[in-house]
């Protein structure tokens, strides 16, 4: 808790055994009120560690995607009394203690949205990401900036801290089930008009961090392409696309069966 507001953090993992004890250890448990460990139907042990670590933790009976993950973990946060939530990926690639900074960021009432960013502060490459990897996020990073007339310096980090708010507001049903959800939450942010703010995270590639192939990397590229001319469109009044409609609120919603 920081200044009375309560902070849940949640885990949205597949296949994540041999990291998740490593990101829960430092996760700065003075401050987090409640940690969520969605388990996307893991062929490995990770809903095992995850019950030897103590951590509330919901499993999907069969694979769903990286989005549909994500989207459980907002569900059941807004079920809570949570002011803040921080989505950490439990592959241990991003830096857990800084949830407490982007935590106080929200608090603040500065920012409704705040990014891990991996390019600010020029950490990517020294974390060990592919070359290939970081000149197609700045790409498509210039690009999205351009097309939504924003200024971000990475538009595809995995680390997010949201006001309650955000999470009641945004039309996240509408959003893939994908790796491309992500990009179309932060598009809707933009479009939402949401303040986003951003801090400098470390990152760290190695054998065991989550990384997804060339052909989901090109069929995520192609979506951020796709998300952001939807957004253009309908900015200019041609088209109504769902991901910009608030008739897909999670909060108007019933749950899905695990």
């Amino acid at each position: 808790m920081i200044n009375g507001k309560k902070i849940l953090v949640v885990l949205p993992a597949y296949r994540a055994e041999k990291t998740l004890e490593r990101t829960y250890r430092n996760i700065p448990h003075n401050i987090v009120d409640d940690i969520l460990l969605v388990d996307d139907a893991s062929s490995d042990n990770t809903l095992a560690v995850a019950k030897s670590l103590h951590i509330r933790t919901i499993q999907h009976n069969t694979n769903r995607g990286y989005g549909a993950n994500q989207k459980t973990c907002y569900r059941e946060a807004l079920k809570t009394d949570a002011d803040i939530v921080i989505m950490l990926h439990p592959d241990y690639q991003y830096e857990p203690r800084l949830v407490t900074a982007m935590a106080a960021m929200v608090e603040s009432g500065i920012y409704d949205f705040v990014l891990g960013s991996r390019i600010l502060g020029n950490t990517a490459l020294r974390g060990g990401m592919p070359r290939h990897k970081y000149i197609a996020n700045r790409l498509l990073t210039a690009v999205q900036n351009v097309m939504l007339g924003s200024k971000i310096s990475e538009f595809h980090t995995g680390y997010r801290a949201y006001s309650r708010h955000v999470l009641e507001r945004l039309p996240l049903l509408a959003n893939s089930d994908d790796f491309v959800f992500d990009n179309e939450m932060l598009t809707q942010a933009v479009a939402f008009n949401f303040r986003i703010g951003e801090i400098s995270c470390p990152t760290r590639y190695f054998p065991d961090a989550s990384s997804i192939n060339l052909r989901n990397s090109i069929k995520y590229g192609l979506g951020v392409i796709i998300t952001s001319i939807k957004y253009r469109l309908w900015r200019w009044h041609l088209a109504h696309p769902a991901i910009f409609s608030e008739s897909h609120e999670l909060r108007q919603n019933q749950n899905p069966d695990m």
